[in-house]
């Protein structure tokens, strides 16, 4: 009854709220995103619900289109997968290869509009909505190009969404490969970020087997990795297969088409 009374309350917020147009119609499906990512605490889920709203609309060069067809070549590169099993804890995996960006062809903005697109893909599973997910980087082929990409602006945006503009709890950041001069780019995220997202930064090095599987069990991880999974290709294929099939719910829900 207590949640029933939460879901009734949040809608009311919403629909009370002057001039505003949502993203998506104020279904039952839709709002419980937010409030179980706040643990049904009302205050702090209205709260990420207008953050959720002002991030999309003050962010247009990432979330006014998110048809898949203007990240495909990013997609087809093999940039990002999803692990096709939870870790233990209930956690979506997402894997990002840095080294397949190429920054002359893609704009940080680009890159970010494809961790939005898989996250308003899974954010769909209430699995997910309730035990949230983690990501690892593979910083491996970090280079200059990318550093100057990420300006202040991206870093703010970057970290708006990681602490209270999306309705996912971030449980881990897992960062491998990592060379020496991505800690300047990191410091400039940092200070953006909530102290408990900075606890869930983890730093493995180029020598992380050990320390990786100590938070993700072989037995989920792709064989690059030192796990028994398919490779990063097939999983970055079948993810991108996937975000392609979802094209016109994406379209949908992107600003330029409310």
């Amino acid at each position: 009854p207590a949640e029933l009374a939460a879901l009734d309350e949040l809608r009311r917020r919403a629909q009370a709220e002057p001039g505003q147009r949502w993203p998506q119609p104020l279904t039952d499906c839709f709002l419980l995103r937010f409030l179980r990512a706040r643990d049904f605490e009302l205050e702090p889920a209205w709260r990420l619900l207008k953050n959720y709203q002002k991030w999309r609309i003050e962010c247009p060069e990432i979330s006014a289109d998110l048809r898949p067809s203007s990240i495909l070549g990013l997609l087809r590169a093999g940039y990002h997968g999803v692990l096709r099993s939870r870790d233990p804890s209930g956690s979506k995996v997402l894997i990002y290869r840095i080294g397949q960006w190429d920054p002359k062809l893609f704009t940080a903005y680009e890159v970010f509009r494809v961790s939005l697109i898989t996250s308003e893909l899974i954010v769909k599973e209430i699995e997910t909505q309730r035990n949230g997910v983690k990501a690892i980087f593979d910083l491996q082929g970090w280079r200059f190009a990318h550093a100057f990409q990420i300006s202040p602006a991206v870093a703010k945006k970057i970290a708006a969404v990681l602490t209270d503009s999306f309705p996912l709890k971030v449980r881990g950041i897992h960062l491998i490969n990592e060379p020496l001069f991505f800690h300047p780019v990191y410091a400039l995220i940092k200070p953006f970020l909530t102290e408990k997202i900075r606890q869930r930064v983890h730093m493995h090095g180029s020598n992380y087997m050990e320390s990786l599987t100590a938070h993700f069990p072989n037995s989920i991880l792709p064989q690059e990795y030192g796990g028994e999974e398919v490779s990063m290709e097939v999983l970055a294929e079948d993810w991108t297969n996937f975000i392609m099939a979802s094209a016109e719910y994406l379209q949908s829900i992107s600003l330029s088409s409310q």
